[in-house]
């Protein structure tokens, strides 16, 4: 079989060549696209900025694919959906790969290399550390970029008066007025944490559930199905400027908080330095601020890029510090937790409510 990536030492075609060997100018087009074909980023659709997958260098490509699964699929060499991911184009080359946190820890170790990019590493807050390791202990290799962090939100459409008792925080979700008309995220490991593994109110507030469903759950909360939403900060940060009737909170005891990463598979070339240092300076800083995408930079760094923003949009992009270090990042679970958590979630679980398999 050929080698579908031939090196820059392989013979050219010419195009006089090409055509008096009978290739049509649809041919030659398509020649010349898979003799540029360089590595690739895999991420899924919504997941990746766009004003900053734009700046992407030119011997990179994206490439967008249905779902974090498919991501971690393409990379793992899972026939089936890394077929399906390859079935609309031209064979994938992961060169990079955005991930969550969550999907991150579950790309098996054999099929990543340590990051490299040790100056952008050195710029980023230290609670960003743990997280690049994908949470192994101190010493080990850095395998991920950390380049944004989001906090869970509370979102609640046309209720002042639960936003008036902003201070009860996640308890406000177990209000009687909510009974079936709050969305919950997909992941039972966020859910759970929202009630700190307490059965009573996981129980309750699995029955206030109208869907658990974040990436489409809005469209419940914005056509008045739902009045509340549990969503990473980014969703939402845009619509707030947009829609008075929507207003978010991030209670006092803190939140679940959820990473978006870039992962080296094994094997791929080095990453594209310029293009991963961009989002930490301006102008770029600025305009993923705008939109609701926060790197994880020092706080005084944070503060000069946010100077200019209403004070609402400011607090939410970067809340008080004691709020902060009440967040978490949701660890890798051994074995041993991960079936602890399920028997929770199944002892939990609405009458009517299918099981779910997610602790990512």
């Amino acid at each position: 079989m050929a080698d579908p990536f031939p090196s820059a030492a392989a013979p050219s075609l010419t195009r006089r060549r090409a055509l008096q060997l009978g290739f049509s100018a649809s041919g030659l087009a398509l020649l010349a696209g898979c003799g540029r074909q360089g590595p690739q980023l895999l991420a899924s659709r919504g997941d990746l900025p766009a004003a900053w997958s734009k700046l992407l260098d030119r011997q990179w490509s994206l490439q967008l694919l249905d779902d974090p699964a498919a991501v971690v699929a393409a990379v793992a060499g899972d026939g089936g959906d890394a077929g399906r991911a390859r079935g609309r184009g031209r064979p994938l080359r992961p060169g990079l790969l955005q991930l969550s946190d969550g999907w991150a820890v579950t790309v098996p170790a054999q099929h990543l290399q340590p990051f490299g990019a040790a100056a952008l590493l050195e710029r980023l807050d230290p609670l960003a550390a743990p997280v690049s390791r994908l949470f192994a202990p101190a010493g080990r290799p850095a395998l991920a970029l950390p380049w944004s962090v989001q906090p869970w939100l509370l979102v609640l459409r046309d209720r002042p008066d639960l936003v008036q008792r902003r201070e009860e925080g996640w308890q406000l979700l177990l209000d009687p007025s909510l009974r079936g008309r709050v969305v919950l995220p997909s992941s039972p490991r966020v859910v759970i944490d929202l009630v700190a593994g307490d059965p009573t109110r996981l129980g309750q507030l699995r029955r206030q559930a109208l869907a658990c469903d974040e990436r489409d759950g809005l469209n419940l909360l914005l056509s008045g199905l739902a009045d509340a939403i549990v969503l990473p900060r980014q969703r939402v940060m845009p619509l707030l400027v947009r829609d008075p009737r929507l207003q978010a909170l991030l209670p006092a005891s803190g939140a679940p908080l959820s990473w978006g990463l870039l992962l080296r598979p094994a094997g791929a070339p080095p990453p594209p330095l310029s293009w991963l240092a961009a989002p930490l300076e301006p102008p770029l800083l600025r305009r993923l601020l705008a939109a609701g995408w926060v790197p994880p930079l020092p706080r005084d760094r944070l503060a000069a890029a946010l100077r200019d923003f209403p004070a609402t949009t400011a607090n939410l992009l970067l809340p008080p510090a004691a709020v902060i270090e009440r967040c978490r990042s949701l660890m890798p679970l051994s074995a041993a937790q991960r079936r602890a958590l399920q028997t929770l979630w199944d002892d939990t679980a609405p009458v009517s409510a299918p099981p779910r398999g997610f602790w990512g």
